[in-house]
């Protein structure tokens, strides 16, 4: 059972979460029943979070100095707002946490530095079959019905990059 919710911090992730973040990443990617899909390791999250030039940034739940869920988002740009948005790639909380606050606490957090920076919006996909739906709808989300996802990726992202004998 899920401790008192009073308990729980949110908090961004350091580079000293690199490790929490990527046994986060596994276990959400074995959830979804993608057990090798993860490519990253501690080090590619410690370069591409916490260098120079981020290309993410998380948050992270704790209870009582324990990690308990995260948030991983990257940023996009809408024309129609003018304005940057923060896109959630990733959110994950432990079993034993399920339904004591957590995820919502880290979407809160999530909204309030929407907030506090000035961006307009938070986009997330889910899984069709996943039973978070229901929680994403019941703070707000609407399922954009009329748009579907698609992803280049792989050797079709090889092959398009290729030149061609049209190119020439």
């Amino acid at each position: 059972m899920p401790s008192d919710p009073a308990s729980l911090v949110v908090r961004p992730a350091t580079i000293d979460d690199v490790d929490t973040l990527h046994r986060f990443s596994v276990d959400l990617a074995t959830y979804e029943d993608e057990p090798d899909a993860v490519g990253s390791t501690p080090q590619t999250l410690a370069r591409d979070g916490f260098g120079e030039n981020p290309q993410f940034g998380a948050l992270i739940a704790e209870r009582e100095g324990k990690a308990v869920g995260f948030a991983l988002y990257t940023f996009n740009y809408s024309v129609w707002t003018a304005a940057r948005g923060l896109f959630i790639e990733d959110i994950w909380v432990v079993p034993e946490e399920r339904r004591g606050g957590v995820a919502r606490a880290l979407m809160q957090g999530l909204a309030r530095e929407c907030e506090a920076k000035g961006y307009k919006r938070i986009d997330l996909n889910v899984l069709d079959w996943n039973p978070a739906r229901g929680f994403y709808e019941r703070l707000g989300y609407r399922w954009i019905r009329n748009w579907l996802p698609y992803r280049l990726s792989g050797e079709a992202l090889a092959a398009l990059a290729r030149p061609s004998s049209k190119d020439s």
